[in-house]
């Protein structure tokens, strides 16, 4: 009986442990498909390697250097550096040690975590799509930022709505003169 009674317990201490899982899980959100609609584009054709060439030259008239790729996986990463200095946050974070400053604190020094450089990554993933009839492209753009003391203060995808609509203008551009063989 004794050994009853300790198996019930054990029982149930396992069993209120046991965790639930959200119903919604596993449901993407309104963003998330809205993010990678603007992430993606098809194409009417068959041919990944003229698709990745035509990626890799976009990418590199618009300053990208291609750090990785993986032709049979048809992916390709690349990567730029820019400045990513801003006139307002600087303008604001000298007023705020001015006036910690004037309040007595001359160690403020909110200018060191003003955004100083940042590197610009995209990653290109070309693959055929379901019924095999066309090809699919997915861009994605991130930044990581470094702040003036050279800590990175921020790791971030770029959700800009002209910057993606610019590399797939240029892309379909290319495609084309690809096909064309201008």
């Amino acid at each position: 009986m004794k050994k009853f009674f300790y198996g019930a317990v054990v029982l149930l201490f396992f069993c209120g442990c046991a965790a639930t899982l959200p119903k919604d899980m596993l449901k993407l959100s309104d963003e998330s498909l809205k993010n990678r609609e603007q992430q993606m584009r098809q194409y009417e054709t068959t041919d990944e390697e003229k698709i990745l060439v035509s990626s890799a030259t976009v990418l590199q008239d618009l300053g990208f250097i291609i750090d990785d790729t993986e032709t049979e996986l048809g992916f390709i990463a690349t990567s730029k550096s820019a400045d990513a200095t801003n006139a307002g946050q600087i303008a604001g974070a000298f007023f705020i040690d001015m006036l910690a400053a004037l309040g007595g604190n001359a160690s403020a020094s909110a200018t060191k975590n003003c955004d100083k450089e940042q590197k610009v990554r995209a990653s290109i993933i070309v693959k055929p799509s379901n019924d095999k009839s066309k090809m699919v492209v997915r861009i994605t753009f991130q930044r990581i930022v470094w702040n003036q003391a050279g800590l990175v203060s921020r790791f971030e995808t770029i959700r800009d709505e002209e910057m993606y609509q610019t590399f797939f203008d240029k892309l379909s551009k290319s495609i084309f003169l690809e096909e064309q063989q201008i």
